[in-house]
């Protein structure tokens, strides 16, 4: 019974994923039309596809007393990622999504309401009260039309030092720099377009600028599985930088 129900849970998450995303709306319309009738059983189908959170998360080296903000931070489920010891160094957590039917699933986690806030924002303007020790995206920047200023603004809200990491998809530049994967002419056309349709870009371009932004910063590529599709396997990639001390 259990197996049947999971089974009717991703037949309604691939038919939104079939329909794909709304075009010529606001991107804050776009967001809600495709995802709330999949809320739901948005965490247990992509459990599966959004592979390196875990280990993002578990190689942030946060101090006592840490500010944390998640941009694009959808149902919460990174909350669950983090360890006891993690948060025991928290003390004030900020989630930031654009999309009022992943907000409400995140609410409906957050349940320490004293260190976790969750805001319904653009993470491309949004502002915390105080300057972040750790920021982090979770595959939310493909899904930004204005990726670099959501970069940009990221690192504003760092304090010097302060830690910035991202997981995401992409593909590869043409020609990459010395030691990053090259990944195949078919792939570099095939994985844009397939999650295009999803409202999902995976770029050449994001890696690129992270580096330059922080150019002290530890890289991760590889590849996960998409479900139902065992032989294909989408590239990814874990960033995570330190803010300069001074600029």
């Amino acid at each position: 019974m259990r197996r049947l129900d999971a089974l009717r849970a991703d037949a309604g998450v691939l038919l939104s994923l079939l329909r794909g995303m709304p075009r010529d709306v606001p991107h804050a319309q776009r967001l809600q039309a495709f995802y709330a009738p999949q809320a739901a059983h948005y965490d247990a189908f992509r459990e599966r596809l959004l592979q390196g959170r875990q280990e993002l998360i578990a190689s942030l080296d946060l101090p006592a007393q840490a500010r944390v903000v998640e941009l694009g931070g959808g149902t919460g489920r990174n909350l669950d990622f983090f360890s006891p010891e993690q948060w025991q160094r928290i003390t004030q957590f900020h989630l930031v999504d654009l999309c009022p039917a992943l907000i409400e699933r995140a609410q409906a986690r957050a349940v320490d309401t004293t260190r976790i806030d969750v805001v319904q924002a653009d993470a491309t303007r949004w502002q915390p009260p105080r300057p972040a020790d750790c920021v982090y995206f979770s595959y939310a920047l493909t899904m930004i039309p204005d990726w670099r200023a959501a970069i940009d603004n990221a690192i504003a809200l760092l304090k010097p030092g302060g830690l910035f990491a991202v997981v995401d998809f992409y593909v590869s530049e043409t020609t990459p720099a010395a030691g990053l994967r090259r990944h195949s002419a078919l792939a570099r056309w095939f994985w844009p377009r397939w999650f295009g349709h999803d409202g999902v870009h995976p770029s050449a371009a994001h890696l690129p600028y992270l580096r330059e932004r922080l150019p002290r910063h530890t890289l991760v590529e590889a590849d996960a599985a998409v479900p139902y599709l065992p032989k294909l396997r989408v590239p990814y990639y874990r960033f995570v930088g330190r803010k300069p001390i001074t600029d």
